[in-house]
């Protein structure tokens, strides 16, 4: 139990700004073994920005109490997975080749993809809560806010299990990444990720996986094309465009049919 909780720390320490105890490991042998709880990080954000959602939106416009639980999860993770979405825009949009595409992601400064890329998907992101909140009860949408997390997290997980790590060098300069997974290791992750899913007694919402599925097989085959496989940002994509799908994915099974 206890080397479990020391791994899990690991996760935290890797994924979230939460303060961890100076002991945890932060080798890269742990980060592999870490990976398995990455989704239930996603139940640490979620269940924070869920929190602030569901208790701004009984004393401020929904509108509001969405920008609040927004804010929640990126001052969470430290706009971890974010920063990863702009630089593969910046990446993919400024290199034609795999050296090119790789050196741009790893500068630390933003060009006009990332920053144009981040902006939208932040306000995609904002319009799509925005309408579920008017098409879901409060709890629904909190819930919604809550699972979306955990499994846009097992989508990345299911990228380190079937892929391969892009970078053929270790680099001070790249963020930290799993590069392998084990069998075990990744049904526990799809578990934790999943779960959520419990509470809405709806069929229609395993619509989401079959979605997730494409948007993981898309995304992989297009980096595999350019590089050659993933990398930290790339997985931070995953978790982003899979985010989205949900959101988007609910919203017109909710609405529309």
């Amino acid at each position: 139990m206890k080397r479990e909780w020391s791994i899990f720390l690991t996760a935290v320490m890797f994924y979230t700004r939460i303060p961890c105890p100076k002991w945890v490991d932060h080798s890269a042998d742990m980060l592999n073994k870490a990976t398995k709880y990455f989704p239930l990080i996603g139940w640490v954000v979620g269940g924070f920005a869920c929190l602030v959602y569901f208790g701004a939106a009984h004393f401020v416009p929904t509108s509001i109490a969405v920008v609040l639980s927004m804010i929640a999860s990126i001052l969470l993770t430290g706009a971890f997975h974010e920063d990863g979405f702009a630089d593969v825009c910046d990446g993919f949009g400024g290199g034609w080749t795999k050296e090119k595409i790789l050196k741009i992601m790893k500068d630390s400064a933003i060009g006009a993809y990332g920053a144009l890329g981040m902006l939208l998907i932040i306000i995609f992101k904002f319009l799509l809560l925005w309408e579920l909140s008017r098409t879901l009860t409060l709890i629904e949408n909190a819930m919604v806010l809550f699972a979306a997390h955990s499994i846009s997290r097992a989508n990345a997980v299911y990228m380190i299990f079937t892929d391969e790590y892009a970078r053929d060098n270790e680099d001070a300069k790249a963020k930290p990444v799993a590069k392998q997974m084990k069998t075990s290791s990744f049904v526990m992750a799809l578990i934790i990720g999943l779960a959520p899913m419990i509470y809405f007694q709806n069929l229609y919402f395993l619509s989401v996986i079959p979605v997730l599925i494409l948007v993981k097989l898309y995304l992989s085959r297009y980096f595999k094309k350019w590089i050659g496989g993933y990398t930290g940002d790339c997985l931070g994509t995953v978790q982003q465009t899979s985010e989205i799908a949900i959101y988007l994915t609910i919203l017109i099974l909710w609405k529309y049919i």
